[in-house]
């Protein structure tokens, strides 16, 4: 039989530890194990994008600039792969094409070399900047498009292999099944890859979380019928709601034809520092660190990532008791927002939407202005139309449903005026870094620099200390003193 080897996508440095453990793990967790991933083989390390940035800024206190360059730092062989919303960016609201494409152009130039682009509704419209920016880089990243895949009466295989179509003709370099919640089983997969397969050229990737069991057989079925890489979570971070095992794929392929040509043993002493750093992860954010195989997940459909944030959220808030309540309620709450496959943003939105009708005890008492915004179409097209009567019965007017979302995209505000709005907060010659990052997560972003300031200058005080006390001659203490306040 010819030989068909499968490539490898490792998750352990964004999706497996944002799946299992709130996206807590630092940089510094990471760094002692970078060389030996990075000799690994791997297609590629999905080590940045995701719920990544915003948590290196709201929990962690780390810049996730200097984490990309420290990253791109210690992998110089392995391509450092990012997984981008389109034109949510990595953010929960849309953004003009002017930041959409300063975030890219950014991105590759600190060493994203892979940029896996999605959008939550599988809108085309959604995706073209990104996509487009992407392709232009001149550092000439490798560019996959997504089939953000669901369940509904409004999505089949025949759909997927369209909307593939299409991102193949846009110019993506290959195509990824994004199975965020662990909805595609395992005869259903090697359809839809054979009907990709002989739809499109470019290769074919696959995603899948473990929530509903189905993981590594559908694995199996998709390999069978020609996918070309997987992605997989080291032992210590897999299954659960993560990706299906790194060790156990590369075993189950060894001597066949569609062998990875990894080496399982070289993994062990790595997955040995990563079981170290889930157990200090558990210990210091009290996070449960493990869940069950749900396979009512084919109903709520939560991904995996959100569901170990939403644990742990219904925890902080006294709620846990309500949490089989929260699932019932969010199926119930995506139908009637016209059956979004659910990722973020969509995701959190009816999330949010099911909690509140959950605490309320009422449906749609209170409703999210993020909800109003998907239900009239801001972030564009959902699978089923969403009724007109529905849309009035949470107050929205005839006037304020929109009907192309990219109208609204141009009036989101430009780089220069977040550039400005950043100025008169007191940051000036902001580094456009700092500036996409507000861009993206204002309130968050301004206190990460104001930590970040109080930190460097009790740094120089003490420097400056030192220095002092090195210094005999008066005048030229004074001299040395006045230089530094003028710095």
């Amino acid at each position: 039989m010819e030989k068909k080897p499968v490539k490898i996508t490792e998750t352990i440095l964004r999706d497996a530890h944002q799946s299992l453990v709130a996206t807590r793990m630092r940089i510094g967790q990471m760094l002692p194990q970078l060389e030996a991933l990075d000799k690994v083989g791997y297609n590629a390390l999905e080590a940045w994008g995701g719920a990544t940035f915003d948590t290196c800024l709201r929990f962690l206190g780390e810049d996730p600039w200097e984490r990309l360059d420290t990253l791109k730092q210690h992998l110089k062989n392995t391509p450092i792969q990012m997984l981008l919303r389109g034109q949510n960016l990595l953010g929960y609201n849309h953004y003009s094409d002017d930041v959409v494409r300063a975030f890219v152009r950014k991105a590759s130039q600190h060493g994203v070399k892979i940029f896996r682009i999605f959008d939550a509704l599988n809108d085309i419209q959604n995706l073209r900047t990104a996509i487009d920016e992407a392709l232009h880089c001149k550092e000439k990243p490798q560019v996959q498009g997504c089939l953000v895949y669901t369940i509904s009466p409004y999505h089949t295989n025949e759909t997927f292999v369209e909307l593939a179509k299409t991102l193949e003709e846009m110019g993506v370099h290959s195509v990824c099944i994004k199975d965020m919640s662990g909805l595609l089983k395992p005869y259903v997969a090697e359809d839809l890859v054979k009907k990709l397969k002989a739809a499109v050229k470019v290769p074919i990737e696959l995603h899948t979380h473990y929530t509903s069991g189905f993981g590594s057989m559908t694995y199996l079925k998709a390999i069978e019928a020609g996918v070309d890489i997987i992605d997989t979570a080291l032992a210590p971070f897999s299954c659960d709601t993560s990706q299906p095992c790194t060790e156990t794929m590369i075993e189950t392929l060894k001597d066949t034809p569609y062998d990875t040509g990894l080496n399982r043993q070289e993994l062990t002493p790595i997955s040995k520092h990563f079981l170290k750093v889930k157990q200090d992860i558990i210990k210091e954010f009290n996070l449960k660190g493990y869940f069950d195989v749900n396979p009512n997940v084919l109903d709520f459909q939560i991904p995996g990532g959100m569901l170990s944030n939403l644990t742990n959220q219904l925890k902080e808030q006294g709620m846990e008791d309500k949490y089989q309540d929260l699932l019932d309620e969010m199926p119930r709450v995506r139908a009637d927002l016209g059956y979004p496959p659910l990722v973020t943003p969509s995701s959190q939105i009816v999330g949010t939407m099911a909690t509140f009708n959950v605490m309320m005890g009422e449906r749609y008492k209170m409703v999210p202005k993020e909800f109003k915004d998907l239900a009239r179409g801001k972030f564009g097209h959902t699978p089923k139309p969403i009724s007109t009567s529905f849309l009035h019965s949470i107050g929205i007017k005839d006037s304020e449903i929109i009907t192309d979302c990219a109208i609204e995209d141009a009036k989101e505000k430009t780089m220069e005026q977040f550039r400005d709005e950043l100025a008169e907060k007191g940051y000036k010659n902001a580094p456009e870094e700092d500036i996409l990052s507000y861009a993206l997560f204002p309130q968050v972003a301004e206190e990460f620099f104001r930590e970040k300031m109080r930190f460097l200058s009790a740094n120089r005080a003490k420097e400056l200390l030192g220095e002092l006390m090195k210094i005999d001659d008066p005048q030229a203490l004074k001299e040395h003193l006045h230089q530094a306040l003028k710095s």
